[in-house]
């Protein structure tokens, strides 16, 4: 068992197989023994822990999950901080889905791989046009998935998300692998293994 600590960040826009794929590489990396290790961090899994509980912030984190806006840095880094103190490992591989989402979470970010010694960071952009996400969107068939919903997410993911990405481009220790997400789901998980020099 190879157990060298690895960290993945997927960004995607909502639609682009992102989720997929993050769980794809995770099954991946545990069948051929490239880690036994595995922490999927993610945002959303644990937002929407929040909204199932009976609590005031559950009532405001979900009015703005519903108008499509990105939630508080404060809310995000801690709940993301917080987790990767509890459950990082020397040899956990780290896979990351929804953060960072702001320059200052990419911020953070860095921070907290500096904290860890994390060096060669794999970022993997799942790039997708904008008519084809709307009609994934559509067809999903979410509550949030007003047309209102959408064209709030596309600002936020133009106006944030792709800064938060680009934050890391050249940086030393960061390494931005683009994937063509308008192919079938297993074309785009070869194309990930392949980029990354994952393939046994």
């Amino acid at each position: 068992m190879n157990n060298k600590a690895q960290t993945f960040v997927f960004f995607g826009i909502v639609g682009s197989g992102k989720g997929t794929q993050v769980e794809l590489l995770n099954k991946y990396l545990k069948e051929n023994n490239i880690s036994d290790d595995v922490l999927f961090i993610s945002p959303g899994n644990e937002y929407r822990k929040i909204i199932a509980s009976d609590i005031y912030t559950s009532k405001v984190i979900k009015e703005r999950l519903e108008k499509g806006l990105l939630q508080p840095d404060f809310l995000t880094i801690g709940m993301l901080t917080n987790i990767l103190i509890l459950n990082t490992k020397e040899n956990t591989s780290i896979i990351a889905d929804g953060f960072p989402r702001t320059i200052a979470q990419s911020e953070s970010f860095e921070d907290m791989m500096r904290f860890f010694n994390r060096s060669n960071v794999k970022i993997i952009y799942i790039e997708l046009s904008k008519e084809e996400a709307i009609k994934r969107m559509k067809l999903r068939g979410r509550s949030d998935d007003t047309d209102e919903g959408i064209t709030n997410r596309f600002n936020e993911y133009v106006n944030n998300v792709i800064p938060s990405m680009e934050y890391f481009n050249g940086k030393e220790g960061y390494t931005l692998y683009k994937i063509n997400g308008d192919q079938s789901i297993e074309n785009v998980q070869k194309d990930i293994i392949s980029s990354l020099g994952l393939s046994i």
